[in-house]
């Protein structure tokens, strides 16, 4: 009965947004309000469940996307966008920019969660896009392919390196075996699955993107610009090396922990960019203070709908709705790899998030590696697998992905979850083939 519910409200929703024409935050609302109910949470937890979600979501995303904006904004009008653009595209060619993109992506990835690096490379994806006048999803998915990659098979990143607790399993191995599969899933369902989508053609969101030229000696240098947007993920990842090779009383992890905090790192990223894309360009601060405030105007409609996504997320998890699918999921008589696999998968589609679908799965799988001995790290990198299935509309991910590259929600299906289902079934593939390897 969960699943007959959950599905029921997957469909009031694509009926609300695609055929009544009603705002996504607004039927994200409605929905979770919905299928809460009807999957029996009391009428009085619903209201405080939805806020739960949605705060939670925003939360921990509110200042990461509003700064991450106010950057991407600044280093497009600055020109420090085109830049960047102009030198990828000058250097790897036309036809090859989309695996420049996609290389940043997978750099910048390993140190963030998904969110963080696409609002961060979103800016640079808009202006190579018009600067190179090739379609908008050809540089689009490679990065967001490459950043979904790395959130679900690499560590240091946050999401693997916690399974990796979970299952006690070596890190050093999970990124060796996560890079054997990590780079090939990248490329095909990067740069190759994007030739599959040359029919649409969406336009950039009003608001988006500066469709100014600059002129040589108006645009800040590549190494200032470059080094401007790389601020955020150098501290990320230093911060991420030393959770790893530092004990928490030593005063460089206090440090660094505490300056590659996202928050943290964008705050002093946005900083900089002040200076490096403000002031050293000529503007004043009345000036670079409203290029910032439209950068927040420009996002705002867009956070309100990944909270709601959070909202509906939080109505799933507090019902009870992932718990049950996983463990009937973990009941059947699969390999451990394998119904790691499912399980996270079926979490996943369940809740909409990733990391809930990898921790949860973790939590329910991470007895039978004692038992059967499977290689805990193949276990790490199945569980990262499954929890990438799909990207139901549950997940907040989804309306991000739609509303940046301004898609239908056909579209965002027809892409980013056909993407998001390539990386997980090769994931899983890869995993099954490096266990047949090492046997």
């Amino acid at each position: 009965m969960p699943l007959i519910i959950l599905a029921i409200g997957i469909l009031v929703l694509f009926f609300l947004i695609v055929k009544v024409k009603l705002n996504s935050f607004i039927s994200l609302l409605l929905v979770a309000g919905f299928v809460g109910y009807a999957e029996g949470l009391p009428i009085g937890q619903i209201i405080p469940t939805i806020e739960k979600g949605l705060g939670g979501t925003l939360g921990g995303l509110a200042i990461v996307v509003s700064f991450g904006a106010m950057l991407g904004k600044l280093m497009a009008e600055s020109g420090g966008a085109q830049r960047i653009a102009t030198t990828l595209i000058n250097t790897f060619g036309r036809k090859r920019v989309k695996w420049a993109v996609c290389l940043t992506g997978f750099i910048v990835g390993i140190a963030l969660f998904y969110e963080i690096g696409f609002v961060l490379l979103i800016p640079l994806v808009f202006t190579i896009a018009v600067s190179a006048r090739i379609p908008l999803l050809e540089v689009g998915i490679p990065m967001a392919a490459a950043l979904s990659v790395t959130h679900g098979f690499l560590p240091p990143h946050p999401g693997p390196t916690a399974i990796s607790v979970i299952y006690n399993a070596d890190i050093g191995m999970t990124l060796i075996y996560g890079l054997i599969i990590a780079i090939p899933t990248a490329i095909v369902a990067g740069p190759l699955f994007c030739n599959t989508t040359k029919d649409l053609h969406p336009e950039i969101p009003e608001g988006m993107y500066n469709s100014k030229v600059f002129k040589e000696e108006e645009m800040p240098s590549f190494a200032t610009s470059v080094c401007t947007a790389l601020v955020p993920v150098v501290l990320m990842a230093a911060s991420a090396i030393v959770k790893l090779v530092l004990d928490k009383g030593n005063a460089v992890y206090q440090v660094l922990t505490f300056l590659g905090s996202p928050d943290m790192a964008l705050t002093i990223a946005v900083l900089i960019s002040f200076y490096t894309f403000g002031l050293a360009r000529g503007k004043s601060i009345p000036e670079i203070m409203k290029v910032v405030e439209n950068a927040v105007v420009t996002i705002a409609m867009i956070l309100l709908i990944v909270g709601g996504g959070g909202a509906l997320k939080q109505i799933l998890i507090d019902s009870g709705v992932g718990a049950y699918i996983g463990h009937v999921a973990a009941q059947s008589n699969l390999s451990p790899l394998l119904m790691a696999w499912v399980v996270a998968a079926v979490i996943r589609i369940a809740c909409g998030s990733a990391t809930v679908a990898a921790l949860t799965a973790g939590g329910i799988a991470a007895p039978i590696v004692a038992v059967t001995g499977v290689s805990p790290e193949l276990m790490v990198l199945a569980t990262g697998a499954g929890s990438l299935i799909l990207s139901p509309p549950n997940d907040p991910g989804f309306w991000l992905f739609k509303e940046f590259f301004g898609l239908t929600v056909k579209e965002t299906v027809r892409t980013w979850c056909a993407l998001e289902t390539i990386i997980s079934v090769m994931g899983l593939i890869g995993v099954l083939a490096i266990e047949a390897f090492i046997a």
